[in-house]
């Protein structure tokens, strides 16, 4: 708790919150669906699941002050592994843990030297937009997000954003839907269309 009695959430425990939404939109993906677009526009949905793993296993190596392995090629985990949406939620507790173990969130982490936790916010942004992008490809119920989730993305994204913009990590912000949520209002900070489909 805070003075003000309002709770303050370790990025580990908003992991967590996410994870519990993702794991259920991971399960949910049918192998017919792998090939269909999804509102990143430069992946289908294979890819952006190969994309998302890769975020969730390398972000647990910042948790730990290591350096991590963000190449050029993507392993395409999808095809190496029929049991790919078991393995995913494996590894999604595993960040859940390394980002809940202590000073995982104190310090500088990663290749750009940021706050870690920080870098935590950018792992828990994947976890939650990215498998909003996998819900609304493959015809899934829109799992939102908690929150203090929210309230803790929609600080990172004011942090990310400008750099996110330069490097094409974000696209340019869209209109937001008229009596948007707050969820919403985040999906389109990030340049996706809330009524993607």
């Amino acid at each position: 708790m805070d003075t003000n009695g309002v709770k303050t959430y370790g990025i580990g425990e908003l992991m967590a919150m996410a994870r519990e939404r993702a794991v259920v939109v991971v399960r949910g993906i049918p192998d017919e669906a792998l090939t269909e677009p999804t509102p990143c526009a430069e992946y289908d949905v294979k890819a952006l699941v190969n994309h998302l793993y890769q975020v969730i296993v390398q972000f647990q190596r910042l948790a730990a002050k290591e350096a991590s392995e963000f190449g050029d090629s993507i392993p395409d985990r999808v095809a190496e592994d029929a049991e790919w949406r078991e393995g995913l939620a494996r590894e999604a507790d595993r960040l859940v843990a390394a980002w809940s173990a202590p000073g995982a969130e104190e310090g500088r982490t990663g290749g750009m030297d940021m706050p870690a936790r920080l870098v935590g916010s950018m792992a828990l942004l994947d976890l939650t937009v990215h498998v909003w992008d996998l819900a609304r490809a493959t015809g899934q119920d829109h799992p939102g997000a908690d929150e203090p989730v929210v309230a803790e993305l929609t600080g990172a994204v004011d942090t990310l954003a400008p750099t996110a913009r330069k490097m094409g990590v974000f696209g340019e912000p869209v209109p937001e839907p008229a009596g948007a949520s707050l969820f919403e209002r985040l999906l389109a900070r990030t340049g996706r269309d809330p009524h993607w489909g």
